[in-house]
């Protein structure tokens, strides 16, 4: 399930592939020529045995004079590089998911987070970048958020641990920002929220962050992630593992009354930072 959508992409555009070629009256050996790669290289394209390499999909434009399809293809559908391979249909998911369970052990969840906030945390774990990168990772998160304005918008639960309210992410101003932010959401009931508080000692998933998502016609899928890796999976003894921890977490958390009144002090303690400053 994690790979479905990219692995259909690879079909689409192998079978595209196939349909371009024979209409050139190439062989697959006579078009790897062409584009400086073996004929068997071309077959796996064309059987989505292999992910398409955008520049052999340059070159297959340009010989096959398909006005840059190929390339769109490679670029729009298979290379996004503003999600890491393994969140990427994660992503996909959150769209069509009806509920979506977060809990966050140390930064706020990315359907959650502002501008400043993303590009701090973008910067923190990238700080050699260029500013379109930057650029193009939070818009690309603040376009993932967009999900809880629609109007078929999932329902939305999320419990933070104390941790995240006291990591001061981008500095006091843009953690005011943030967390004000949050208290905004949970009082418009976009978001329903708790937090785990240090006293609660021991927790569920000491391990990292976990996302469950729940849809109307699949089975439900549970979202394991660390600093460099996330897994995926819908098997349903795992998943059922996985809410059975997201429920003891839940049964650990403070109420959503005494969460609100949480974050709303810390933003006011980060505001009263900066006025300092």
């Amino acid at each position: 399930m994690a790979n479905g959508s990219r692995q259909a992409a690879w079909e689409f555009f192998g079978a595209e592939l196939k349909r371009r070629r024979e209409d050139a009256g190439l062989s697959q050996s006579a078009l790897g020529t062409r584009v400086f790669v073996s004929g068997g290289y071309i077959g796996q394209f064309e059987q989505a045995i292999r992910k398409p390499q955008l520049d052999v999909a340059e070159r297959i434009d340009e010989v096959l004079q398909t006005d840059g399809i190929f390339e769109r293809m490679c670029r729009k559908l298979i290379d996004d590089r503003r999600y890491a391979d393994y969140f990427a249909a994660v992503v996909e998911l959150e769209a069509l998911a009806t509920k979506i369970c977060e809990f966050a052990p140390t930064l706020v969840p990315g359907l959650l987070q502002t501008s400043a906030y993303a590009r701090a945390v973008t910067l923190a774990a990238n700080p050699f970048v260029v500013d379109a990168y930057v650029d193009e990772i939070v818009a690309a998160r603040l376009e993932r958020a967009g999900i809880l304005k629609d109007a078929a918008r999932p329902e939305y639960w999320v419990v933070l641990h104390e941790n995240v309210l006291y990591i001061p992410v981008g500095g006091p101003e843009a953690m005011a920002e943030q967390l004000d932010h949050v208290a905004r959401l949970m009082r418009e009931r976009q978001v329903l929220l708790s937090v785990l508080p240090y006293a609660a000692g021991a927790h569920a998933t000491m391990g990292g962050m976990l996302t469950l998502m729940g849809f109307e016609d699949a089975p439900p899928t549970a979202y394991t992630e660390t600093s460099f890796s996330g897994t995926l999976v819908d098997e349903p003894v795992v998943v059922a593992r996985a809410q059975r921890a997201y429920d003891l977490l839940g049964g650990a958390a403070l109420s959503p009354e005494v969460s609100l009144t949480l974050v709303e002090s810390a933003a006011e303690d980060y505001r009263r930072c900066t006025s300092t400053t």
